[in-house]
């Protein structure tokens, strides 16, 4: 009976979806997969001829200080297989007006796919997803957006992903030997001329290859990942990464080679303008391995030269260029998501219990004339951070000056900008739920060498645990001493396909112990009514007008006529559902 209820709650989030969607694009359906995938370090034999660095490090921080060249690049092959934050001046953006950071963006074009998270949180653990206005209600599991689609291409070099449109590499294993290494990892600057080649021999069939853009790359990040900061064991299958390996190849660090398991990060197209650890250039990558964006030293400037993996991409439209209105009402909507965003942030840091509930309060308040705000999660967070701006270099957060942001003195006496809070838990490989995903609009400050520094860039994402206090980490966490504020600030979302439908989530399967397996097993869901009741599609009731339950129907969807079948969903309306079954598409085709 829950089996069966639960199809159909699913069902239900489709219609809703379709047809929140109409004037959008499409939701694609999502692979029911969960990640698993090839071990670590086995890849799929889809390789890539390797450019093989000249110094090898295997750290977050390395420690060579010599950057390899790209000269004499080989040709591609396919293989056969804070402290307190005191809060100061918050400055006026003007009103009415229209920014945009490239006029190739058009309304629509930035679709934001949904972080994968499923299971609600407490500060600690999983828990059954909250109902009303209770703890810890508002959280990213209770809300359904475009769920993660892939295709994988006849010959097995590509994934393109359906939501998105964009095309990736499948694998970083770029010598074709079938096992992802540190062999495998480029500098910045390799990274840079590596699409070249790709696009000389028409890799895959294309011949517009490019390293993607942070934006672009952070699209892929799969929050159904679960963190192996701590683990103890060598043995990886029993961890989650942060991207869905059914469709692409991954690997955590090359311990055989001295890397930590950690070291998989991989590189973005996007340097910063500031300097991380004193004078150190950097460019921003994403670490599939523990579900961080950093800025990575790129050897552009300053001692240290880092290795990152790499996956390129391609498209035919531009993808992540955000396109703000301010609406002269405390709005701002950007046209390319969708999303509507408050100008003001929240003006005073709290944790992140105390921020689901402020966003409450501010529905109940009829907010700005509305009443569906909600805590962003962290992709539609980090889809407004402007990776051109920042505070030692434009004087302002890593934000269009559309927005207001309020300042702060940071750890090291800087005027600087806040953390923010997203609604998407950080999980650990045993389960815990005790850090969220924050944002830095902000310098990214860890406690290294005796002294507050930026060590990780404005626009890095980051975790933070959702209770304790800050006085308990003088000195930060972490190999970098990670500035740890929990108190951070909120700013608030609504629309989007993310607000049209809300969901119970799902139950945390049980995790082993530290050094153990990790996390096993599929979640079974809450077992105590895990969906609210919405209004279903009146297209959807009316198809099954005179017909029984388990009647073939047809609907007039946005995209066309959808075949169905009649099912009785949680409001004990009749309503037509997509044939194809819960995470199936219209019509009855197979996922992908």
């Amino acid at each position: 009976m829950l089996a069966k209820k639960l199809a159909i709650a699913v069902v239900f989030i489709f219609i809703m979806l379709s047809f929140a969607l109409a004037a959008c694009q499409p939701v694609s359906t999502a692979s029911e997969s969960e990640s698993g995938g090839q071990p670590s370090g086995q890849s799929a034999n889809n390789g890539l001829a390797q450019v093989v660095p000249t110094e090898q490090t295997h750290q977050d921080i390395p420690t060579t200080s010599e950057q390899s060249g790209v000269e004499n690049l080989p040709a591609p092959v396919v293989a056969t297989g804070i402290a307190n934050n005191t809060a100061s001046a918050t400055a006026a953006a003007p009103a009415a007006q229209l920014s945009t950071s490239d006029s190739q963006g058009t309304a629509g074009s930035y679709t934001i796919v949904d972080t994968g998270q499923a299971i609600c949180y407490s500060d600690q653990n999983a828990i059954s997803c909250p109902q009303g206005r209770t703890d810890f209600y508002g959280q990213d599991a209770q809300y359904a957006g475009n769920q993660p689609s892939y295709s994988l291409s006849a010959d097995g070099l590509t994934v393109t992903d359906n939501v998105t449109g964009l095309t990736w590499t499948q694998s970083p294993d770029l010598d074709g030997s079938a096992s992802i290494t540190v062999d495998d990892k480029l500098t910045f600057a390799e990274a840079q001329a590596y699409p070249d080649m790709l696009n000389a021999m028409n890799y895959g069939g294309y011949s517009d290859w490019r390293l993607p853009s942070i934006k672009e790359l952070y699209s892929l990040m799969d929050f159904r990942g679960t963190d192996p900061s701590g683990y103890e064991s060598a043995d990886t299958s029993g961890l989650t990464p942060f991207i869905d390996t059914t469709y692409f190849d991954f690997s955590y660090g090359d311990t055989a080679a001295g890397e930590r398991m950690i070291d998989a990060q991989f590189w973005s197209s996007n340097t910063y303008l500031g300097a991380v650890f004193g004078d150190q250039a950097c460019a921003f990558g994403l670490n599939l391995a523990d579900g961080r964006i950093k800025c990575y030293p790129s050897g552009t400037s300053g001692p240290i030269t880092k290795l990152n993996y790499a996956y390129f991409v391609r498209s035919s439209t531009p993808y992540g260029v955000n396109i703000f209105s301010n609406n002269g009402n405390g709005t701002i909507t950007d046209s390319a998501t969708g999303l509507m965003w408050s100008q003001d942030d929240s003006g005073t840091g709290m944790n992140w219990q105390e921020a689901l509930a402020w966003v409450a309060q501010k529905n109940d308040e009829n907010y700005l004339g509305y009443s569906d705000w909600r805590l962003p999660n962290a992709k539609e967070l980090q889809s407004v951070v402007d990776y051109g701006r920042s505070p030692d270099t434009t004087n302002s957060a890593a934000i269009d000056p559309v927005f207001n942001t309020t300042q702060i003195t940071n750890e090291a006496g800087q005027v600087d900008y806040p953390y923010f809070w997203t609604s998407t838990t950080h999980t650990k490989f045993n389960g815990s739920g005790s850090d969220a995903v924050y944002i830095a609009f902000g310098r990214a400050l860890g406690y290294m060498n005796g002294s507050w520094m930026d060590v990780h860039g404005a626009g890095a994402q980051r975790s933070d645990p959702k209770g304790d206090a800050p006085a308990d980490y003088p000195t930060g966490h972490g190999p970098q001493g990670d500035a740890i504020r929990i108190y951070n600030y909120v700013r608030l979302v609504r629309g989007g396909t993310s607000g049209d439908v809300f969901t119970g989530g799902e139950v945390a399967p049980e995790a082993s112990s530290p050094g153990g397996s990790g996390a096993g097993g599929s979640g079974e869901p809450d077992q105590g009514g895990p969906f609210v009741s919405l209004q279903l599609p009146q297209e959807a009731i009316d198809a099954c007008v005179g017909l029984t339950e388990g009647a073939s129907c047809t609907m007039e969807g946005p995209n066309g006529p959808v075949n169905g079948t009649c099912m009785t969903f949680p409001s004990e309306e009749l309503a037509c559902g997509p044939a194809g079954g819960p995470g199936g598409p219209p019509g009855g085709a197979p996922p992908p």
